[in-house]
């Protein structure tokens, strides 16, 4: 019987310790490394942060960004001259290309914009997502936007 008393009580101990590792890997795993930002409203649909990180594009020709969209928002449709660079760090996102499937996104992945592609990225509808962004030979101009990525666009590429 006591036996069977110090089995029960090594489990829930050992049960309970996997608990707390898993949540203090979930906060681990949601460690903000730049600031939030301040919110964007121009150029994005649903609730955006932009904080710039650095932002000397004469000397650099590129400059760089974090942002963070709550879940179901996203850029407007745009493009870049120079191109650009994302690397996803938190969350579930979303790259398309006009005329193309969308693309899901998980931390880690990396998207290579080249010139001139028409697309949009974001969050999926049920995660916020955080990516690192370069725009890249800022020398060819800036991005060029068309207009926002609609409810129906959005919800046919997400589904």
């Amino acid at each position: 019987m006591k036996l069977g008393i110090f089995t029960v009580c090594m489990v829930i101990i050992l049960i309970s310790c996997n608990n707390t590792m898993n949540e203090n890997n979930n906060t681990m795993n949601k460690i903000i490394i730049f600031p939030k930002g301040q919110s964007a409203t121009e150029n994005f649909t649903g609730t955006t942060h932009v904080q710039m990180l650095t932002v000397d594009g004469k000397n650099f020709d590129a400059i760089s960004y974090n942002v963070t969209f709550a879940p179901g928002s996203r850029t407007y449709w745009h493009s870049h001259p120079g191109g650009q660079l994302l690397y996803c760090t938190s969350g579930e996102g979303c790259y398309q290309e006009k005329g193309e499937p969308v693309r899901y996104l998980k931390v880690g992945d990396v998207v290579e914009i080249k010139p001139d592609v028409v697309h949009w990225h974001g969050a999926t509808p049920n995660s916020e997502f955080i990516h690192l962004g370069i725009s890249t030979q800022l020398s060819k101009g800036p991005a060029d936007w068309f207009g926002e990525v609609t409810d129906k666009e959005y919800d046919n590429a997400t589904k």
